[in-house]
């Protein structure tokens, strides 16, 4: 099961992941959920390329530091405060138990932004507020340029039009509502976020009768 969820991250990928967690993740955390989840997507993505680590409470504990002040103090979180965060950051869906308890800690599955149900609303609310008065949308390749076709993802929240699957930038593709082969372009209002599956499966069907089917 880990290895069926397991994405290649570069370090050409991080920058844009970033600025989606600092945009779009971290105004819904607390400060303490905010250090928790950048200490655990340090030792995960942004070291291995996988979003996955083990950690303990107390590795966290010491891990995180004297960062918190009160008063004029600087305190370290407690196992009790980094225990509780822990429970927050899951309800969240920003973090997720993947495996048994060990010497070395609990594994857990950091999860990317447009995993994230609260992250995925906020980043369709942040397009819509984007869109143009004037409609460069029919002239702007939203298929074949990056920056574009993550916004027909976030549209999408990452779901596949056709059979509902969670995807991320890593696994998700664009699909045309009407062919190329028959007229259609790359704007943005012509295509779909899809599954590579589903994508294959398709081809040439005209959508509707796709989805009837």
């Amino acid at each position: 099961m880990r290895d069926d969820n397991k994405i290649n991250i570069t370090a050409l990928d991080l920058p844009q992941i970033i600025k989606d967690i600092f945009y779009f993740l971290q105004p819904a955390l607390s400060p303490y959920e905010t250090v928790i989840y950048w200490f655990m997507f340090r030792h995960s993505i942004v070291e291995t390329g996988d979003t996955f680590t083990r950690v303990s409470i107390t590795r966290l504990s010491k891990g995180i530091g004297s960062k918190f002040k009160n008063g004029d103090q600087l305190v370290r979180a407690s196992d009790k405060a980094v225990g509780d965060n822990l429970r927050a950051l899951e309800e969240k869906g920003a973090i997720k138990k993947t495996g048994d308890t060990t010497r070395e800690g609990t594994l857990f599955r950091i999860f990317l932004p447009e995993e994230i149900e609260l992250c995925r609303q906020r980043m369709q609310a942040f397009q819509i507020e984007q869109l143009p008065t004037v409609d460069p949308k029919k002239e702007q390749d939203y298929y074949n340029i990056k920056e574009n076709r993550l916004k027909i993802f976030e549209r999408d929240k990452y779901l596949c039009y056709k059979c509902g699957k969670q995807l991320t930038r890593f696994n998700a593709t664009l699909d045309h509502i009407q062919p190329v082969s028959e007229g259609g372009d790359n704007s943005f209002d012509n295509l779909t976020t899809c599954c590579f599956s589903c994508n294959s499966k398709r081809r040439a069907t005209p959508i509707s009768d796709f989805i009837a089917h």
